[in-house]
């Protein structure tokens, strides 16, 4: 028998037909609840599940992967050079031959490294030569067979490179004082008169002389090298001395040069276009260390200083307090902290792109063609990039200030309208795309974060499709962390604010001479002798790239002893 239709079984009752309806719709609004609650939590897991796979890429990449901001071609990981070279079998022949030796023709087997040949390590003319001239002895000099004395007919020259370390030497400094004794006998003032001292200690009353001074900065600020290490390679050359002791050197030369690191400050704060980024410091403290912070403010061409300064903490008031007077443009990353400087003083801000390409690379995994489509426009502007021309005139141009700043001119209006012209529609592009896949992605998807990232900083990262002389990334100023972070690897932390401001100070005159290609030592034993001396009308003599400018070109006919 067949079963009754559902129509045929509903109650003839209205009131009761209206609570069956009631009923149902109330199942139904649960049903709906909990497929709801279901599809929620499914996201949630994907999302996680994201998040995670993302996470993991990013630990393989810092402990195994390219540091590069780039995706990396799967099919690379087949490849395995080293392991099938290592598997080729060795035949006999390739062996080398074992020399035939004669009771006539044996020598003495040296223990030299035999190597398969020279390694290029460049021109060596630059450095000092020392001659080691070598002859035979007396009963050599007569042939063997007729025992008449061997002329000379040639010579066999060749070259090595030794390192002589460096040693520490004691510089006994008299100073005759001189004194009339004809006034003295009268009974008169004398008049004594003391010698001047040269090539003295930089610190009033101080044993360390100039370039030992410069030496520990150099090591410390320039090579990252720790003060404890640098006890123990004193300690190796036979002198003694204690890290404490180099503690306060490094604070007497950060006083000594303050008033030229304050003019530096003056000079980037002129800039056009001011580069800043920042990293952590850790300030020893008693129990756990403080999160301090360490800033970079990086002038543009026309002031080429690199600045640092030193905060106990990462909040706005550092900034603000550095960039009070700065009336140009603001190259920085997202940071919020620069949101109030900018707008308070009026500042156009310029964003990294950089920073932007850095998050679609770290979340690839969570949807790889949707990044690397993105990813291909954003390579397309530092493609172009890299085909503009420079601001800053070659070597060849006129060097009058008047051609100097027409053809800067005229290669910044170059720059300018090749932007419009081909990062323009490129940036269209992109930005379509940001937004249509925006719209396609979950709220909280590792990819629809960056993509969020990207069009809130949009104003910032087209900026410089309006200005030639803002550069598309922040690049150069972060490079500038690496120094921070190699000193806050080997040293660890600050001792006390002194000392983060003592690291700020010389790090920003050992970070402005490698900007210039300068060797660091031999600036600051220059100026360390002669900075104490040195009226403030003649302070800028001795920045950095001012310096440079003073020193003679190494003449291309000079022996290697000249040079």
């Amino acid at each position: 028998m067949e079963d009754a239709s559902p129509l045929t079984s509903l109650p003839d009752d209205i009131a009761e037909l209206k609570r069956l309806l009631i009923a149902r719709e109330h199942v139904i609004a649960e049903h709906q609840q909990t497929i709801a609650t279901l599809t929620q939590q499914r996201d949630e897991y994907y999302l996680e599940k994201l998040r995670l796979e993302v996470r993991l890429a990013k630990a393989l990449k810092q402990a195994y992967g390219p540091r590069a901001d780039r995706l990396r071609d799967p099919g690379q990981l087949l490849l395995d050079f080293g392991g099938r070279l290592d598997a080729l079998p060795i035949e006999a022949g390739d062996l080398p031959a074992e020399p035939d030796e004669d009771a006539s023709t044996q020598r003495r087997r040296s223990r030299r490294l035999r190597t398969r040949g020279r390694r290029d390590i460049g021109s060596l003319e630059h450095l000092p030569l020392i001659e080691h001239v070598y002859e035979l002895p007396d009963e050599l000099c007569k042939c063997p067979t007729c025992q008449a004395a061997r002329a000379k007919i040639g010579e066999a020259v060749s070259y090595t490179i030794e390192y002589l370390p460096g040693s520490f030497v004691r510089i006994k400094h008299i100073q005759h004082k001189y004194a009339c004794r004809q006034c003295e006998q009268n009974g008169d003032n004398p008049n004594i008169a003391l010698a001047t001292k040269t090539n003295g200690s930089p610190i009033d009353k101080g044993l360390p002389g100039p370039g030992l001074l410069a030496y520990v900065v150099t090591a410390k600020y320039g090579d990252y090298l720790p003060l404890h290490r640098l006890q123990h390679i004193f300690a190796r050359q036979g002198f003694e001395l204690d890290r404490s002791t180099m503690c306060l050197w490094l604070h007497d030369v950060a006083r000594l040069v303050r008033p030229l690191y304050d003019r530096m400050v003056q000079r980037v704060l002129e800039s056009h276009v001011l580069a800043t980024d920042d990293t952590e410091m850790p300030l020893l403290q008693p129990g756990k260390a403080k999160k301090a912070r360490m800033w970079i403010y990086r002038g543009d061409d026309a002031h080429p200083y690199n600045v640092f300064a030193f905060t106990e903490s990462r909040k706005r008031d550092g900034p603000a307090q550095f960039l009070k007077d700065f009336r140009g443009t603001l190259l920085a990353d997202a940071y919020g902290g620069y949101d109030g400087i900018v707008l308070s003083q009026e500042l156009p801000r310029a964003g990294c792109w950089a920073h932007a390409r850095r998050k679609f690379v770290d979340n690839e995994k969570a949807a790889p063609e949707v990044a690397r489509a993105i990813l291909r426009l954003i390579n397309g502007l530092f493609k172009l990039e890299a085909r503009l021309p420079d601001l800053k005139p070659t070597a060849d141009a006129p060097t009058d200030a008047e051609s100097h700043a027409a053809e800067r001119r005229r290669r910044a209006d170059e720059r300018l309208r090749r932007r419009q012209a081909e990062a323009v529609p490129l940036l269209e592009s992109l930005h379509a795309l940001l937004v249509e896949q925006k719209a396609k992605l979950l709220p909280k998807h590792p990819l629809a974060e960056a993509i969020g990232y990207t069009l809130n900083q949009w104003p910032a990262l087209t900026l410089f499709t309006t200005d030639p002389a803002v550069p598309i990334h922040n690049n150069l100023a972060e490079q500038q962390m690496k120094r921070i972070a190699l000193l806050r690897k080997n040293a660890l932390f600050a001792g006390s604010p002194r000392g983060g401001e003592t690291a700020a100070i010389l790090s920003s005159l050992t970070s402005t001479c490698r900007r210039h290609e300068i060797n660091p030592q031999a600036y600051l034993t220059q100026l360390l002798a002669n900075l104490p001396d040195t009226p403030v009308s003649r302070l800028d003599d001795w920045l950095p790239d001012q310096w440079q400018k003073r020193q003679p070109a190494p003449s291309a006919d000079a022996s290697p002893e000249e040079s």
